[in-house]
C-alpha cells in the first residue's frame, strides 16, 4: 500500500533479485540491474544529498515523477546538457525501456530510478531539487478513487520543501481536474502560478521547448484537451 506523505510508516522497501528467481516471471526484474543508466531502488536512497555521485558530476538536478516510456526526461535531458535529469518509475519494464532510450541518445546527464514517487524523503533533502515535472499522474475518475490521486495537501506540501527557492514545478494532464487541485492545495503554500495553459495542442505550454510525452501524443489522438501549469517555488 501506498504511503502518503506526513504519515510514519517505513520507507519503501525492494529486496535486491537474486539469480535465483526465475525470469519467465518477469524478465524485467533482472534486466533492469544490468542497464548503468538505471538505479536499482535498494540503492536510490544511498544518493540522498549526494545525487552528485550518481551523475558523476556537480550540477543541478531535475527530477520527473512518472517517466512513463521516457519521451520527456530523455528529450529534456537532450535540451540541458548543463543540468541532471533523474526519473522516477516503478514498473520494470518502462524502467528497461527508459534506460533504452538514455543510451540510444548517448546521454550521460539522465538517469531512471525505479521508486515509489509516495516516498521522495528517502531520497532527496530539503531544498535540493532545481525543477520538478510531473505529467499526466493516474486519473483515478471514478469518485469512490478519488483518495487515490496524487495531488493533496500533504504531497504539494512536500513538494515545496524539497524544491529550492525559485524552482518550478510543471505538470501537464487530460484530467483537467488534476489542475485545479494543484491550484487549490498550493494555496497557503510558497508557490506562485507563472503559467497556465487550457489547451495545450492549440496554445502550447506555457513553458518554451515543451517535450511531448508519449501519453500525451495518445491524448491528442483521441481528440482530448491537455492542460498545463507551472509553478514557481517562492
Amino acid at each position: 500500500m501506498n504511503r502518503r506523505p506526513g504519515t510514519h510508516s517505513p520507507g519503501f522497501t525492494d529486496h535486491p533479485v537474486r539469480k535465483g528467481v526465475n525470469p519467465d516471471v518477469n524478465p524485467y526484474l533482472l534486466l533492469h540491474r544490468e542497464y548503468p543508466e538505471v538505479i536499482p531502488a535498494d540503492q536510490g536512497p544511498g544518493y540522498k544529498g549526494r545525487w552528485s555521485k550518481a551523475f558523476g558530476r556537480e550540477a543541478p538536478l531535475f527530477l520527473e515523477l512518472g517517466a512513463g516510456n521516457g519521451f520527456h526526461l530523455s528529450g529534456m535531458a537532450a535540451q540541458h546538457p548543463e543540468s541532471n535529469w533523474l526519473g522516477l518509475e516503478l514498473r520494470f519494464k518502462r524502467v528497461v525501456l527508459i534506460a533504452k532510450k538514455i543510451r540510444a541518445a548517448g546521454l550521460q546527464n539522465a538517469k531512471i530510478l525505479r521508486y515509489n514517487w509516495f516516498y521522495l524523503d528517502d531520497l532527496f533533502e530539503d531544498a535540493s531539487l532545481d525543477g520538478l515535472a510531473l505529467h499526466h499522474p493516474d486519473p483515478w475518475p471514478k469518485g469512490d478513487q478519488a483518495h487515490n490521486r496524487i495531488i493533496d495537501p500533504p504531497f504539494v506540501a512536500q513538494v515545496a520543501r524539497l524544491l529550492k527557492p525559485g524552482a518550478e514545478w510543471r505538470m501537464k494532464t487530460d484530467f483537467e481536474p488534476h489542475i485545479d487541485a494543484l491550484l487549490k492545495c498550493s494555496e497557503g503554500q510558497p508557490f506562485e502560478v507563472v503559467g497556465r495553459s487550457m489547451d495545450v495542442q492549440r496554445d502550447g505550454a506555457p513553458w518554451e521547448r515543451d517535450v511531448i510525452t508519449n501519453y500525451q501524443r495518445k491524448s491528442y489522438e483521441k481528440g482530448a484537451t491537455v492542460y498545463a501549469v507551472a509553478l514557481r517555488r517562492l
